[in-house]
């Protein structure tokens, strides 16, 4: 048995070794703290525009101020390590959090034709977007971003693709710049198109569901129809959601088995078979389906998972080049229209079809 002194000696030890992993614990969160402040103010900035500005949501407005700080001249190093920590870490703490909005009752609601609709749609448009960007030159990284975007949910998908990716960060503003665009015009175009296509209100609101990318953009459209065409809307769209974890989970194991076939440094680490955020993101979506959440924690969560892919999206944004991302402006723009005109077209096809 130990004696006071050994105890005394065993207490010495055990502070010494608590106090060097507080230190280490400081010298790993100091270097971050400028850049996730200036992200923080970003974030800021993009939720007040949002405001003004509600059809602009807050992650592209980020993502649109942090290639602006980028490019301006000055020197970011000292904020790399907090901007970095922002689009790598909290990307994939945001995307977990998105899991929340979904509850597998809402889905299962549409019944077995409409699942298999939107499933349809979301594959066609996937692999005939990534086909159409091949076609026009453009680089596999922003057909597979575009892809991801215009088939799931825009900015938030192209976020969670790119966090399996080894995507450039051009590419990565350049689908969302798409998405974003693209589901401005159609707040406006597809309203418009209601009567001549002969669509009832819910039949217009799975139709906007289907095909419209981001979920604000989805709400603000089926709204100018009204509350028969926001329901059916926000069912199918966020169905479309669901389909992000399997889509970004084949992604990664598609990458795992390349890296398998090439010639890999030796002790570089393989892809996940499937991502941790993903297995996070299911997870909340099994806790929000069990109907105990209570709602003032969804909508906290909500605010959270906004925030946290806004502040992510910015970090992404300051490492843009603008001048090399202009160089593709026009070829990515055109396969951004035939993407969205592809998936309006298949949708229309499937509400159709389902009646």
């Amino acid at each position: 048995m130990g004696g006071p002194v050994e105890a005394q000696a065993n207490g010495w030890v055990n502070t010494l070794a608590a106090e060097r992993r507080h230190t280490r614990m400081l010298g790993a969160i100091r270097p971050r703290i400028p850049g996730l402040a200036v992200a923080a103010g970003a974030v800021a900035v993009a939720f007040a525009v949002n405001r003004a500005l509600p059809s602009l949501s807050p992650l592209t407005i980020a993502v649109i101020l942090g290639a602006v700080l980028g490019n301006v001249g000055v020197d970011l190093a000292v904020l790399k390590p907090g901007l970095g920590y922002a689009a790598k870490k909290l990307l994939r703490v945001g995307i977990v959090l998105l899991g929340l909005k979904l509850a597998i009752g809402d889905v299962l609601h549409l019944g077995g034709r409409g699942l298999a609709m939107v499933v349809v749609v979301v594959t066609i448009t996937f692999f005939g977007t990534q086909l159409l960007g091949r076609a026009m030159g453009l680089s596999r990284g922003t057909s597979l971003l575009v892809a991801t975007g215009f088939s799931i949910c825009g900015a938030s998908a192209v976020a969670a693709m790119d966090g399996v990716t080894k995507s450039r960060e051009e590419e990565v503003v350049t689908a969302i710049a798409l998405v974003t665009m693209c589901g401005s015009l159609a707040i406006v175009v597809l309203p418009l198109l209601k009567g001549p296509l002969g669509l009832s209100d819910a039949a217009f609101g799975s139709w906007v569901g289907a095909s419209v990318h981001d979920v604000a953009q989805v709400v603000a459209t089926a709204s100018v129809i009204g509350p028969a065409a926001l329901a059916p809307a926000v069912i199918v769209k966020l169905t479309r959601v669901v389909l992000l974890a399997p889509l970004v989970a084949g992604m990664s194991l598609w990458q795992r088995r390349g890296s398998a076939r090439t010639n890999r440094v030796p002790g570089e680490k393989r892809p996940p078979i499937v991502p941790l955020f993903v297995v996070g993101f299911l997870a909340m979506v099994a806790v929000r389906s069990t109907g105990l959440v209570p709602a003032g924690v969804l909508n906290v969560a909500q605010t959270c998972e906004t925030v946290l892919l806004a502040a992510a999206l910015f970090g992404l944004g300051t490492s843009v080049n603008l001048k090399t991302l202009f160089t593709t402006g026009g070829r990515a723009a055109l396969l951004g229209l035939a993407s969205w005109v592809l998936i309006a077209a298949l949708a229309y096809a499937g509400v159709r079809l389902i009646g």
